[in-house]
């Protein structure tokens, strides 16, 4: 066991021996460590948390009540093989949160990024990789295998199938089924989920200018309401604003491989 002596362990909470417990870590009553957790300095756990299996908690990220992180995948295929959660730098992880350890087939990862915020009961599935500065409102719920981009937005009880791919800046609304990939700066309401537009209001919060934004906003008119296919008119449109670096990962996100495919506008808003 490796415990700073700047560290602060309520007499009632549980620490097991192995845990790695940096500089100023603070962790409350009735709280469970386990032996192969590492809390980075600054981490706070507040009160009723546990922390499971091989996890790994960035610095000065704050764990509320009854959060449970590094728990065992949710798959009837998982049989005790030792996996991982790691959870980045300065980010907030409020009441009842689980997030799981990835699945050996998988890589055996899942993974958060920094400076992000998940709200009451939110859940992050096993082989998840989330970047930094993302908001999972409550309730919101990802599947297996699901990529979500820097700067994501879920509105609460937005729900997202396994495997799908969210793009950096995107919004889903609450109470939204994601079962498709949404592209970098999208918009997704409704069940089933559709395409509305763009986060605009995201773009010019992350600094975008109002040209950037405007030349996203053409360009993803002539894709999803263009005479062709989505991947056909991103084709056409990589010739002329291939160089553009804004649209370069809109245009490589739309042309990978995906086991889901990609959400699109309303049959009727497309006519």
């Amino acid at each position: 066991m490796m415990i700073s002596a700047s560290a602060t362990i309520h007499s009632s909470a549980v620490v097991e021996d192995g845990a790695t417990i940096g500089n100023n870590v603070s962790i409350g009553p009735f709280c469970l460590v386990g032996s192969k957790v590492t809390l980075e300095d600054g981490v706070v756990l507040k009160s009723h948390v546990a922390v499971t299996g091989r996890t790994s908690i960035g610095r000065n990220t704050a764990v509320f009540q009854g959060a449970v992180l590094g728990g065992e995948p949710q798959n009837v295929n998982y049989k005790g093989e030792e996996t991982d959660l790691t959870i980045g730098a300065d980010c907030t992880i409020r009441e009842g949160v689980t997030m799981h350890t990835g699945m050996p087939d998988a890589g055996g990862r899942t993974t958060v990024g920094e400076r992000s915020m998940f709200l009451a009961s939110s859940h992050v599935a096993h082989d998840c990789h989330i970047g930094s500065d993302v908001i999972l409102s409550n309730n919101v719920m990802l599947g297996g295998h699901v990529i979500v981009g820097d700067r994501v937005i879920m509105g609460g009880g937005a729900a997202v199938h396994q495997f799908c791919r969210i793009g950096h800046h995107a919004f889903i609304g609450g109470l939204a089924a994601c079962s498709l990939d949404v592209i970098p700066f999208g918009m997704l309401n409704g069940n089933p989920g559709v395409l509305g537009g763009l986060n605009v209001i995201g773009m010019a919060r992350a600094g975008m200018s109002k040209s950037e934004i405007h030349t996203v906003r053409r360009v993803f008119k002539m894709i999803f309401h263009g005479d062709g296919t989505i991947r056909a008119n991103t084709a056409a449109l990589q010739e002329e604003y291939g160089s553009v670096d804004i649209l370069s990962d809109m245009f490589e996100f739309i042309g990978a491989e995906s086991h889901r495919g990609l959400a699109s506008a309303a049959k009727e808003k497309r006519a």
